[in-house]
């Protein structure tokens, strides 16, 4: 029988005498008709399980199957991607588990990429691994359309309008573990400098009850052009660059549901600064944007900017406990072995009164860092805690010139000596700096002034740092030297030239470290091509650096993630407003407007929360993360972090305060709008619905605006026909039964009885 007869995978071993290869068009057609039509495993190895008659391979003509159960539990996802030059090709591998006492049999859809290609699909079974033949795209979707039409299941329409390739897995024995493997290769396009993978994890969650065990991917990039700007708004990712032309990124997740698509963005470059630009814009609407900013990664020494450093160090009674000042001598020694000899620097240490290293800042040469460890080693702990003076002290140290200044300013204490008003220490301290100098402020523990290092920082052009108690001081401390150990450029101006930009964060633009890269979003009207411009400090002086030729289109809705994580930045800016500042009316109900569109959890939508949500609320560990504005390896359920902190933000110090602090720190500078966790909240696209009295309504939706309304039941043919003819509905009716939507100008409402 020839190959190009098969509608359906036909499974032929390595070893081929000893599996059948090839099922007939109408016998298939038969097959998945009479038994198999309700018995589907989904994207992500999600198996709708039903007992069939044995032996297989099944004759086409059989008794009918009979479902009895919940989709088998999926043990591990794993996929690796290399990108070659845009070319990418993704190995798969999903493990699914049958806990049941029964085989169990199904047909395999996975949507791919528009442009992808399958090369090969592969299972497990019996310790072999079998080879199978794949069906044609058509009759795939013919048969899944009917599938979707007979089960009548929302949660399956996630599929309608997506590419699916489909086959037939069978048996799944009982008390065992199936591997699926599928191999597929696309080529990525490059959109301004900037190309975009993406890997569909997303859908089919809706049909999954149980969350997946383990999660796991991983990108290879080689590029003969520079790689620069490697982002993933999806996804916490560990990068490692290996040279300007190669690079790695990974993640690995337990437990996680539901799953979202994972996304990763990378710039090809090879000038001194990469910008990638990605923008959402609804048609007459003002857009949405991101901008990626980063230098190369291979930078000569003579490309550092040499740069002036005081390290300040809290040596009062407190550091004594827990070995704190241990670490923290050991971490001030990382610290000064790496400077650099262009650098000049200078030690303060304070309790109830500050001693200097040198009387004025010293050059880094090695005679200098030897005889700075040396006084290091001998520093001990006792007395009280001056703040206000050892701050004066190191801002003293700094000249009116090019080099950039920075402070490293470490306390584990409250200002108990000395000046105490923390409004008159935060005034000294701006009066004081006349240079410009960048501090970088570090609590350890909790007794610790939050209202005082925060605004220190901020206003300072620097970084808040918190370390928990049982987190490890010398290892924190260190990553932070190494942070601030290599500027590339300082006091920096984007110039997107006409297109007005507003709304954006951060605030004020930050300096540019080797290895770093600066994620910035905003809003803004017009449409315009510019030539994008970057302006800095470096060590002949203020330089301007060509970027490109940048597009704002008026209209675009691929990047539909911009918004949400404008949002989130937004959302957490004005929040730290009213900690600090205190609440006002105005500000509470722009929280509440933006949180509420965007399904943001805030201690002013609790609304949003659900007795479910309450019992999954956790405390949010110094070094964790958790889904809702911050990606990482913590579980995915829980809401976001600003769910649950108190209303009354007013606190200073302690555990509360310094929570707050970390919390929101990381909502003003969030580089990924993931799912909400909130079991209330679910975000499709660019629509975040809210679950309200059993029916998914759409944030958007105002009964006030009167427009027009479209009734419909729930799986009639008006249902089935919107779904195929425009896909994004189709995924918003994946959500239930029952959802209310705005679309185009109308109202759509699917009911059920």
């Amino acid at each position: 029988m020839a190959a190009q007869q098969t509608t359906s995978l036909g499974l032929k071993s390595q070893n081929a005498k000893q599996c059948r290869t090839v099922i007939t068009t109408a016998g298939v057609f038969v097959f998945l008709l009479g038994c198999i039509l309700p018995s589907l495993v989904f994207s992500q190895g999600i198996i709708f399980p039903r007992r069939c008659p044995g032996p297989w391979p099944m004759p086409p003509q059989r008794p009918p199957c009979v479902e009895l159960g919940a989709p088998l539990p999926v043990k591990s996802i794993t996929f690796a991607t290399t990108i070659n030059n845009q070319v990418a090709r993704t190995h798969i591998e999903q493990v699914f588990e049958n806990p049941n006492r029964w085989a169990a049999e199904g047909v395999f859809y996975f949507p791919i990429p528009e442009s992808a290609s399958i090369e090969e699909f592969a299972m497990w079974t019996g310790g072999k691994r079998i080879v199978g033949e794949l069906v044609e795209r058509d009759k795939a979707r013919q048969t899944y359309n009917e599938i979707v039409r007979r089960l009548r299941d929302p949660g399956l329409l996630e599929y309608v309008g997506k590419n699916l390739f489909q086959a037939r897995v069978f048996p799944i024995a009982p008390g065992s573990e199936q591997k699926i493997e599928i191999r597929y290769s696309q080529i990525l396009k490059a959109e301004q400098g900037t190309v975009k993978f993406e890997y569909p994890l997303g859908v089919g969650h809706n049909a999954l009850p149980q969350p997946i065990g383990t999660l796991a991917g991983k990108v290879e990039i080689t590029s003969n052009v520079g790689l620069k700007n490697i982002y993933s708004p999806t996804h916490a990712l560990e990068v490692n660059r290996k040279g300007e032309n190669r690079a790695s990124a990974s993640f690995e997740l337990s437990m996680v549901k539901p799953p979202q698509d994972f996304i990763l963005y990378y710039a090809l470059s090879d000038k001194e600064f990469g910008l990638s630009l990605l923008t959402y814009r609804e048609k007459g609407k003002d857009g949405f944007f991101i901008a990626l900013l980063s230098p190369r990664i291979e930078l000569k020494q003579s490309e550092t900017v040499p740069k002036d450093i005081v390290f300040v160090l809290d040596t009062s009674g407190s550091m004594s406990e827990e070995g704190k000042i241990t670490k923290a001598r050991e971490a001030l020694k990382f610290g000064i072995r790496s400077l650099h000899p262009s650098d000049y620097f200078n030690i303060i240490h304070f309790a109830s009164e500050e001693h200097l290293f040198e009387t004025e800042l010293a050059p880094a040469n090695s005679a200098g860092i030897e005889r700075a460890v040396e006084y290091v080693s001998k520093l001990e702990a006792n007395g009280g805690t001056d703040i206000n003076s050892a701050l004066l002290a190191a801002l003293k140290m700094f000249r009116e010139d090019m080099r950039p200044h920075f402070i490293v300013f470490l306390t584990d204490g409250l200002p108990t000596v000395g000046e105490q008003s923390i409004s008159r220490i935060l005034t000294n301290a701006q009066q004081a700096n006349p240079t410009h100098a960048r501090l970088f402020t570090v609590g350890v523990g909790y007794d610790v002034n939050t209202h005082l290092l925060d605004p220190l920082a901020e206003h300072n052009h620097g970084v808040a740092e918190y370390i928990a108690p049982k987190e490890d001081l010398e290892v924190r401390v260190s990553n932070i030297f190494t942070k601030v150990n290599s500027p590339v450029l300082t006091n920096l101006k984007l110039d997107l030239g006409d297109v007005k930009v507003d709304d954006v964060f951060p605030r004020v633009l930050p300096d540019l470290f080797k290895g770093s890269q600066l994620v910035i979003v905003g809003r803004y009207t017009g449409s315009h091509s510019v030539n994008a411009k970057l302006e800095g400090e470096v060590n002949s002086g203020r330089r301007m650096f060509a970027l490109g030729t940048l597009a704002f289109p008026s209209e675009n809705s691929e990047t539909d993630f911009i918004p949400r994580l404008w949002a989130i930045r937004k959302v957490g800016y004005l929040m730290d407003q009213i900690r600090l500042n205190g609440e006002t009316k105005e500000v509470k109900n722009e929280i509440v407007e933006l949180a509420t569109r965007y399904g943001i959890a805030t201690p002013y939508t609790s609304f949003l929360i659900t007795e479910e949500d309450r019992q999954a609320m956790r405390p949010v560990p110094m070094g964790g993360v958790v889904g809702g504005a911050m990606g990482g390896p913590m579980s995915k359920s829980a809401p976001s972090p600003a769910a649950t902190m108190s209303v009354d933000m007013a606190a200073q110090s302690g555990s509360n305060a310094v929570q707050s602090s970390v919390t929101l720190q990381r909502l003003k500078a969030a580089e990924r709008a993931e799912v909400s966790g909130l079991s209330s909240v679910r975000h499709v696209h660019n629509k975040t619905f809210i679950l309200k009295e059993g029916v998914w309504v759409d944030s958007e939706y105002n009964a006030q605006n009167k427009l027009p309304e479209v009734k419909m039941e729930f799986g009639s043919e008006e249902y089935f026909k919107l779904a195929v003819q425009i896909p994004e509905a189709a995924e918003y009716f994946s959500l239930g039964k029952k959802v209310r939507f705005v679309l185009d100008g109308k109202v759509y409402d699917v009911t059920s009885n």
